[in-house]
Formats: structure tokens, sequence, C-alpha cells
């Protein structure tokens, strides 16, 4: 089993890693550690692969959401509920937060004292109305607040409509510096998902904010894409205090 994790600790006792492709029992498309069980994988697949992760990070139940691309934050429980939210949090040990994406932006939180952990899925939608400021919302200072950017589509591949752009433009003018023109269809941009994030952090608060280094499109080996493929499998991306 594969996995990445931040090149720096987000925080004493703090453990935060996104899963890859690698290490799991589901057959193509979904080959091979989906973990997904939205996605049109054979069900006792997904329940073995969550199984298999949860035995070599010696965890507990993480707290597996319903992610429906808005800006819901929840508290996380090793309750076996799945929670409809794109964002969860705690303070407690062992409880650790999962978001899933394949394309989307993961972001881990992490103060700096390792009291406070947090996850948010963030596509462009959740990015843009706010799923990250909602997040930094349960901590108690976000200069105190580390993020790490986790695997996304990179600003190469995510091509995106006008509407797109003029939308975060109207949020924040300085957003222009994410977009490039597309190559390969007239009045459509590139969006760079990592920078957008960036500016909105940095907004919000956050001085320290680390990862955004791969390219979920791109790297086929490594990653699930959905722009790539369409019908496919899950990351995942967690954090806990130890």
């Amino acid at each position: 089993m594969k996995l990445i994790r931040p090149a720096q600790p987000l925080a004493p006792g703090v453990a935060a890693l996104t899963t890859t492709r690698d290490g799991g029992v589901s057959l193509a498309p979904w080959d091979s550690l989906n973990l997904g069980d939205h996605v049109g994988d054979d069900p006792t697949a997904v329940a073995e692969n969550r199984r298999r992760l949860q035995q070599a990070l010696q965890l507990g139940q993480p707290q597996w959401l319903s992610q429906v691309h808005g800006v819901q934050v929840v508290e996380a429980r090793a309750d076996g509920v799945v929670r409809e939210a794109d964002g969860c949090w705690t303070r407690t040990p062992g409880v650790v937060c999962t978001v899933m994406t394949a394309d989307c932006l993961p972001v881990l939180f992490a103060d700096a004292q390792g009291t406070c952990v947090a996850a948010a899925h963030a596509g462009w939608r959740g990015l843009l109305n706010g799923v990250l400021e909602a997040t930094l919302d349960v901590f108690d200072d976000p200069a105190q607040v580390r993020a790490w950017l986790g695997p996304a589509i990179g600003p190469t591949a995510f091509e995106v409509g006008p509407e797109v752009r003029a939308a975060f433009l109207a949020a924040d003018a300085g957003a222009e510096l994410a977009f490039k023109p597309s190559p390969g269809h007239a009045g459509h941009w590139l969006a760079d998902l990592y920078a957008l994030a960036r500016r909105r952090l940095l907004a919000a608060g956050v001085t320290t904010v680390r990862g955004g280094d791969y390219c979920t499109h791109d790297e086929h080996e490594r990653f699930f894409s959905y722009r790539r493929d369409g019908k496919t499998g899950r990351m995942a991306s967690l954090i806990w205090i130890e």
C-alpha cells in the first residue's frame, strides 16, 4: 500500500496522509484501492479495501462522509455513521477525519499545538462557496493553523468554462492569477485549484500552507481521476491526533 504523507508533520503528534490507487482488491476500472462506496464498485471489495487501510494504519473506524460539494462541516466520530458534509474535525485523539477525492482538492488542517485537526473536500464549487473558511471556523485562531494540500487535478489539466472563472473573480479579483487561457478550447480556461486554495487560506489568516505537488489527472498509475476516466475509484485523505 503506497501512501503519500506531508514532507513535514503538520503538528506534533498529528498524522496525515493520502492514499493512492495501490494496495487494494478492486477490479478495473476501480483498481485497486478504491475507498468509495458510491461509484459502482463491488461493496465487498470496498469494505475489504477499507479494512486493509485501517489495519495498515492501526486505526479505528474513520469518519466517512457523504460529500455533496457543499460547505457543511461536522464533528468526526468513530461510531460508523456516515455523515453528509464536505468537512470534518476533531479534538479527540484516535478519531480519524477523512475526505475522499478523485480530482477535487483534499485539504488537511492542524493547529500548531496538535490539539485540533480537520479535513475538507474542496472541488471548485466548495472552494468558491467557502468550505475552507467553514472548516477554519472550528479552530480558535487561523494564524495557528497549518494546512496541507493533498493530491488534486493540476493546473495544466483542469479546464473550466468562463462562468467558473467569472465567479471566482467576482469574489476575488486577484484570483485572475490562477487562470490561464486553455490552448485547446477558445474561451475556456485552465484553473489552478492549488493556487485558488492558497489564496483563500492566506486571506483567512493561515500563513503555513504546504503541499500541492501532484496532478491526479496526469499521474495515471498513482491516482484515480474522475475527469480522466469517468468511472473510477476514490482516494482518501486522513488526519488524526495520535
